[in-house]
């Protein structure tokens, strides 16, 4: 028997496949090989000639700027989505509304070694992640024409990575998107009719069931929710209410570090390096206000379906892969 599932955040209602449960070897995913094509990487250390100049960096002291000697670099997107020059201009075209396409694409170079991913880095290098992105959510949020900093990671081509090298990406948006919208309503609504976090009363939930929980540490709980959109979809959310990202403490850092290390090398190695990718959700940047509904928290979605025309049709998710049985995979790999 199938089962439908509500997410209570924004009300979206997906449906859990139970007839034929898939196990982790029934997925076809080509795993990320990294091997150099015989062309220059631009990521890796030696060729910072061919990349943008660096906006933050992390090197090794007596290194020069846009040179070898650096532990994690970012830089401008060299094909920006959007770019940082220029006013809005706001106007409308009859019933459509139309701005110039003006934010911050920024990319974060996570390792100078090219064979090497977050799963394979010390925690001191993935904490310096956090910390870039961090930093980059605190310098761009002055510019008070960006109303939301996207940060994502893209990890195998059918995920949209277009180098191999691992890296991740920030984008600065003139306006908050849609989905971030919506969520925040949910929250707001679950808030005004119960007086509590929606994404609390979740983490409470499934630390106290513990069937969908993956891990835990001090500060942070990672676990396949009850309503995944997709199989193994999985999130790390922080135990202590926050709904900035940016505003993470220092002492915080290693706690997320040591929890998305060691998540994703559950996924890596249970579901042999699939593609996927990683978002953080968090409440738009210029309002400094701790928001008391909502919760930032980071997404991970390996890339095992594709979406067909009942997905777009309707809006439901249809998941092969009860997220209970995704947590116990995850949770019991070595």
């Amino acid at each position: 028997m199938q089962q439908l599932r509500r997410d209570p955040i924004i009300g979206r209602w997906i449906i859990v496949c139970y007839d034929q449960v898939k196990t982790p070897a029934d997925y076809y995913s080509e795993a990320v090989q990294k091997k150099h094509s015989g062309k220059r990487c631009p990521f890796c250390a030696g060729n910072e000639d061919i990349t943008p100049p660096e906006i933050f960096v992390d090197r090794t002291p007596g290194s020069r700027p846009n040179k070898p000697g650096w532990n994690l670099r970012v830089i401008a997107n060299k094909f920006p989505a959007l770019r940082i020059e220029g006013d809005l201009e706001r106007r409308g075209i009859d019933i459509y509304d139309q701005m110039n396409g003006v934010g911050a694409h920024e990319v974060i170079i996570e390792t100078p070694e090219h064979e090497k991913d977050i799963p394979d880095l010390s925690l001191q290098d993935v904490s310096k992640v956090i910390m870039a992105y961090k930093q980059r959510c605190i310098d761009l949020k002055k510019d008070k024409r960006f109303e939301y900093i996207l940060i994502f990671k893209n990890h195998g081509l059918s995920a949209g990575a277009s180098l191999e090298h691992s890296h991740s990406q920030l984008i600065a948006l003139p306006i908050v998107p849609k989905k971030i919208k919506e969520a925040l309503r949910g929250a707001q609504k679950y808030y005004g009719f119960k007086e509590r976090c929606v994404y609390c009363d979740i983490i409470h939930q499934e630390m106290q069931e513990k069937e969908r929980l993956v891990s835990q540490n001090e500060r942070f709980v990672a676990f396949s929710p009850f309503f995944s959109c997709t199989p193994f979809e999985t999130w790390i959310m922080p135990k202590e209410h926050k709904s900035h990202f940016y505003d993470i403490r220092e002492d915080e850092m290693d706690d997320l570090a040591a929890i998305l290390k060691d998540t994703l090398r559950r996924l890596k190695k249970v579901l042999t390096d699939p593609p996927f990718n990683f978002i953080i959700n968090t409440a738009p940047i210029q309002n400094d206000q701790e928001l008391e509904f909502y919760h930032w928290h980071l997404q991970i979605l390996p890339k095992l379906t594709k979406s067909a025309g009942f997905e777009w049709g309707t809006g439901f998710y249809i998941n092969p892969n009860p997220p209970e049985q995704a947590a116990k995979f995850l949770r019991e790999i070595c």
